[in-house]
């Protein structure tokens, strides 16, 4: 279906709706993160609103709250285009910040590792409010007639809005740490934890379903490899089988490679020391990376239907050898050196993005409207 239009013509962009939830889930998830150790102190989760503002603050941590809501509003007054423009659209995103951040100020009254705060909210309102002007100022180069749009048309099929959100998400879920290099969606852990506190006792599911074996190396090297090439492949065709054939195809995906690999070298060296910017680049990473590039080479130009359906096989193998293989030593040493201090709300973000992005993909890869397209003629 093309996108929906009002009377004057203006399309709606289902990419900023799209992008638009994603980062509300993201703010829902890095505001709640760890997501354990509820418990009511007896507060009202109203009190923050009355209480006299911190005495202790950091210029960092208003900074921080604010730049987090900038996006939040910009999206908001895209999505709400164009059904409401100009004034309208800024007062409502403006509000819907507030409103949100409230709620997420509320309920961490009953997370005793959070602190519930007005200034917060002040902060995040103000981000809202400060974005949603961003957002006014740009809808004219974003969503009506521009170079950038034209663009878009000229090397994207009309359907490839949503997927171009999970595409551009990919290099942003590398900036949380994980054991292999593309091996995202690593949920068994998280979940073993959450089942080991509820039945009081030590689950691992990983390690029930390999039979409590211990791999060898060449097994951990094969494993490691099959993560890295499984990743790979399927964030790149994802992206080709967006493409028109008049598509600059190769340079897109040395592009998205290249922000992916930039992406978890900066957040490596980070998170841990500049000298651990490319511990990733391990043996299994290397051999990995260089039978990704192979197939990718060998579909680059095969029709988009084989393209989708490469990319939800390897997406799923990629799911399920990381959710089975055993942790990374080498990485869970270097953990040890992992200090999140005044990034805990980020590290939450990033790390919801990095479980949520192969289960997003899958969903758009298998999505009707998606299969359907490629039925249609290209000029269409």
């Amino acid at each position: 279906m093309p996108p929906p239009r009002n009377r004057n013509g203006s399309a709606g962009s289902p990419t900023a709706r799209v992008g638009w939830l994603l980062y509300t889930l993201l703010i829902v998830y890095a505001s709640w993160y760890p997501f354990s150790g509820w418990y009511d102190l007896g507060l009202s989760p109203f009190a923050f609103l009355s209480a006299p503002m911190p005495h202790y603050w950091t210029r960092f941590d208003v900074l921080t709250n604010v730049a987090g809501y900038v996006p939040f509003g910009l999206l908001t007054v895209f999505a709400l285009y164009p059904k409401l423009r100009g004034a309208a659209a800024w007062i409502v995103a403006a509000l819907a910040g507030a409103l949100l951040s409230g709620m997420m100020e509320m309920v961490q009254t009953y997370l005793p590792s959070r602190v519930s705060s007005n200034l917060d909210l002040f902060a995040n309102a103000g981000g809202a409010a400060l974005g949603a002007l961003l957002g006014v100022a740009l809808t004219r180069i974003f969503l009506e007639e521009s170079r950038l749009l034209l663009l878009r048309r000229a090397w994207f099929t009309r359907e490839a809005g949503r997927g171009l959100v999970v595409v551009a998400l990919w290099p942003l879920a590398q900036l949380y740490p994980q054991g292999y290099l593309f091996g995202l969606g690593q949920f068994m852990p998280t979940l073993s934890a959450w089942l080991s506190e509820l039945l009081d006792a030590d689950i691992d599911i990983g390690a029930m379903l390999r039979h409590a074996k211990q791999l060898t190396v060449e097994q951990y090297w094969l494993s490691e490899a099959m993560i890295t090439a499984s990743g790979l492949t399927g964030a790149v065709l994802t992206l080709l089988c967006l493409t028109r054939e008049r598509a600059p195809r190769a340079i897109l995906a040395v592009l998205l490679f290249g922000a992916a690999l930039l992406a978890k070298s900066l957040a490596s060296a980070l998170h841990f020391s500049p000298d651990n910017a490319f511990f990733w680049l391990t043996p299994g990473a290397e051999g990995g990376l260089l039978c990704g590039f192979v197939m990718i080479v060998g579909l680059v130009f095969a029709p988009p239907v084989a393209q989708r359906r490469v990319a939800v096989l390897t997406l799923l193998i990629s799911l399920a050898v990381v959710n089975i293989a055993p942790p990374n030593p080498y990485f869970a040493s270097t953990l040890q050196t992992w200090l999140q201090g005044k990034f805990l709300n980020f590290n939450g973000a990033a790390q919801f993005l990095a479980l949520l992005w192969p289960f997003a993909t899958l969903w758009f890869l298998l999505h009707p409207v998606h299969r359907d397209a490629h039925r249609r003629p290209e000029n269409e």
